[in-house]
């Protein structure tokens, strides 16, 4: 079992910027693959951006440009950086982790907020 704790969400306005930040209770550099994904009301869940053990990314288009996934393996840490906030991007941001999915196991989630 793989536990995940997140922060760094909040309430910002338009154009504004948050990294949220993923801590993992096991070794980062032995994850397949590592990703976030969000979840507005009443909508379902969506892959954001994922990182595989490559290194490798890929981001959903709507968030392209914008966002920045990274990780830090001495941390054992995942990292959002989300520039440019739209209100559309208003949800509960998860962090996950594992398998080709990159979704075996999700955390608990952080909510952001953008307002215009």
């Amino acid at each position: 079992q793989v536990q995940l704790a997140e922060s760094g969400g909040g309430s910002v306005q338009a154009g504004g910027s948050l990294r949220l930040s993923c801590a993992a209770s096991t070794y980062t550099s032995r994850m397949y693959c590592m990703g976030w994904f969000r979840q507005a009301p009443g909508k379902e869940r969506e892959k954001v951006a994922t990182i595989q053990y490559d290194g490798s990314t890929w981001y959903a288009d709507s968030v392209k440009g914008r966002f920045t996934i990274s990780q830090d393996n001495a941390k054992n840490t995942l990292y959002l950086q989300m520039n440019g906030l739209k209100p559309e991007d208003t949800a509960m941001y998860f962090c996950a982790v594992g398998g080709a999915s990159c979704s075996t196991y999700l955390g608990q989630g952080t909510q952001v907020t953008v307002s215009s």
